[in-house]
């Protein structure tokens, strides 16, 4: 066996211990989510949201769905940080002490974003948007009977990708630690970024001008805080990479 048959199987050992220990910590999360499933299904149900909804169980299968939705939510949404965690140590021994060290402070600000973006459009856009669907129904005269799976999908739909979109400027800034990009190169992707929130906007919200407005125009307000983090990055990237090549240079002339 060669070098590089040796570092192929090096790596894919320690990419199968890397998820051995995420499913594990996943499965203990998953046990322990089933004791804090039905406190959060009754918060949500008799949240503002939902006081003048009845929500109804149209299939015989609908509350134990729900149920095993909303475990697997806590399950993951408890889960992440290792997740995060396990995917840095992946990748870590790729990268530079200097960026090992910064990268490795990412992880506690990435698992915070994420729970902002939940909160942001659960207690932002989704109060909304519901009030923009009943407040609709009722000028239709159309009396809406909504299933209890339907509304917990909405939720999810709702707040799952702006859980995973508030992770944009963490994203951002790992890629300028790496150098794999930098703000002038965000900077100049702006129009696209727009164009590609814009759509995603799109995805989540009615098709109303005033609630895709309401998704964009944050959607578009966390590009732009992106790239100021990415300006501060390249800083410390171009300061670590002076530094590296000034030790590589000293070690040079002392051989």
């Amino acid at each position: 066996m060669n070098k590089n048959e040796f570092t192929v199987v090096e790596h894919l050992n320690e990419l199968r211990k890397r998820l051995f220990v995420m499913v594990l910590f996943l499965t203990v999360a998953v046990i322990g989510s089933f004791f804090l499933a039905k406190p959060l299904i009754n918060y949500l149900q008799n949240a503002e949201t939902a006081e003048n909804i009845t929500l109804n169980a149209l299939q015989v299968m609908d509350p134990f769905l729900i149920y095993l939705k909303v475990v697997l939510f806590l399950a993951f949404t408890f889960t992440s940080p290792v997740i995060f965690y396990q995917l840095w140590a992946f990748v870590s021994p790729g990268l530079h002490e200097p960026e090992r060290r910064a990268t490795l402070s990412y992880i506690p600000f990435a698992f915070l974003l994420f729970l902002g973006g939940v909160a942001f459009s659960y207690f932002l856009l989704f109060p909304y948007l519901m009030s923009f669907m009943t407040g609709l129904a009722g000028e239709l005269g159309i009396t809406q009977i909504i299933s209890i799976n339907d509304y917990f999908n909405f939720i999810f739909q709702i707040t799952l990708p702006f859980g995973v979109i508030f992770q944009l400027p963490i994203v951002l800034l790992f890629l300028t630690r790496l150098g794999l990009v930098n703000p002038q190169m965000l900077v100049k992707a702006r129009k696209m970024a727009y164009f590609v929130l814009f759509v995603i906007a799109a995805f989540i919200t009615p098709p109303d001008i005033v609630s895709h407005l309401f998704t964009s125009v944050p959607l578009f307000i966390l590009y732009e805080i992106s790239i100021a983090i990415s300006r501060v990055g390249y800083r410390k990237y171009l300061a670590a990479e002076a530094k590296r090549k000034l030790e590589e240079q000293q070690r040079m002339q002392q051989a």
